[in-house]
């Protein structure tokens, strides 16, 4: 009779028990885990395209593939640039969002700022103004008469003017961020009253005017084009010219220097890492050493220089200044295009890049809805729909994210 004795591997440490006439390996016994098992099968499609980080640009191209069927026009050259057109301002005035969002805050005073803006540089450099139109206004007299704003005609008009519409924006944004760091006060609450206020004053010292006879240098920044693309036949005695459309414009320079520059600030550096740490746990970054209230105030500077921005380019386009430039939808039409990108309205989650896409979907949304003939009322209906399931989806991803986690 042998008496079985115990054997312990170094390598594995695995107990084997051996005996002179059999070897019992409790390992080798064992059968594999349901678990491994279960987390080597493939996702299912539905949920891998849902968790992808590219699902929006998915979405963008399935759409304009369908929409195009029914309508064709979408494919015309001059459609796509008029919709190209439409792209640049959206997006710089969405990537202010973007931060902003980012830090679980909203800002809802930028079509406000847009309107302030566009109505200060159009002051400063406006070469005549009509006094049975602009007589009421406060600034009658003063900053504004009939031979113009204090620098008409003056070669540095232009440049004052655009200076004069980012001071403009990041004053609105450092006074949201003051009062919202410092005195604690709820983003929507501040920034509605923002909204309130500052869309009335633009409308008060414009008397709800337009302020045209703007400089030609500063109406070239939203419509003038760098390379040109020509279609249609050549000129013949019937035709007397090709079509002729922007393919490379100062407004699509400008939008995507600012959002390589929004892109680098999020990704590349320390402040974008206090952003998102931030959006995340508030009193975590603060704990941690973030320099919450700085960082805050800095992130609505930004989304008031933007506004800033977007208003140069409207204006330009427009070539004047209107104090309802940020009027209407075009609220609906800032966060539409951020939520659909893919940034959470919960904080700590979004890129740049991800707001590139949803301005090109919400654009394309637009376009297509107008081809429909819908009515403005049920286009909003329709865009707000579009809103909600971008946030419930993003609600959906979270939650497969976090099962996954588990």
């Amino acid at each position: 009779m042998t008496i079985p004795f115990r054997r312990r591997n170094r390598l594995s440490g695995r107990i084997t028990l051996k005996s002179t006439n059999a070897s019992f390996s409790a390992a080798s016994q064992a059968a594999p885990p349901a678990r491994l098992e279960a987390s080597a099968s493939p996702k299912p499609f539905l949920q891998r395209m849902l968790l992808s980080e590219y699902f929006v640009l998915y979405l963008t191209g399935a759409c304009f593939t369908v929409a195009a069927l029914f309508f064709p026009a979408l494919l015309d050259p001059r459609n796509i640039s008029n919709q190209l057109s439409n792209v640049w301002p959206l997006l710089v005035v969405a990537i202010g969002q973007t931060f902003v969002v980012v830090i679980a805050g909203i800002d809802l005073s930028l079509g406000a700022t847009m309107g302030l803006a566009s109505v200060a540089g159009a002051v400063a450099m406006t070469s005549a103004a009509d006094k049975l139109l602009l007589g009421g206004s406060p600034l009658w007299g003063t900053l504004l008469t009939e031979h113009g704003g204090m620098l008409a005609g003056h070669p540095l008009a232009t440049t004052a003017g655009v200076c004069t519409m980012l001071l403009v924006g990041m004053l609105v944004g450092l006074l949201n961020g003051v009062f919202i760091a410092r005195f604690n006060l709820p983003p929507f609450m501040m920034t509605l009253v923002s909204l309130m206020f500052f869309s009335s004053a633009a409308i008060w010292v414009t008397q709800s005017q337009n302020i045209v006879n703007l400089p030609g240098a500063f109406t070239r920044l939203g419509s003038g084009d760098i390379v040109s693309l020509y279609f249609g036949e050549k000129p013949t005695p019937e035709i007397k010219r090709r079509d002729i459309l922007p393919f490379v414009t100062y407004p699509m320079l400008i939008a995507l220097t600012v959002a390589v520059v929004a892109h680098f600030l999020l990704s590349r550096t320390v402040f974008g890492r206090h952003v998102y740490a931030i959006g995340n746990n508030v009193r975590t970054a603060h704990i941690s050493g973030v320099p919450v209230r700085r960082t805050i105030v800095l992130v609505y500077m930004i989304a008031g220089f933007c506004a800033a921005v977007a208003a140069i380019l409207y204006s330009a386009r427009l070539a004047g200044g209107r104090p309802t430039i940020g009027g209407g939808s075009a609220l609906l039409d800032i966060i539409g295009a951020t939520v659909i990108g893919g940034t959470s309205l919960a904080g700590g989650k979004g890129k740049v890049t991800w707001t590139v896409v949803g301005v090109l979907f919400f654009v394309l949304l637009s376009n297509t809805l107008n081809y429909m003939r819908l009515s403005a009322f049920h286009i909003d209906v329709v865009k707000g729909a579009i809103i909600l399931a971008a946030s419930l989806l993003d609600v959906l991803r979270t939650r497969l994210v976090a099962g996954e986690q588990r």
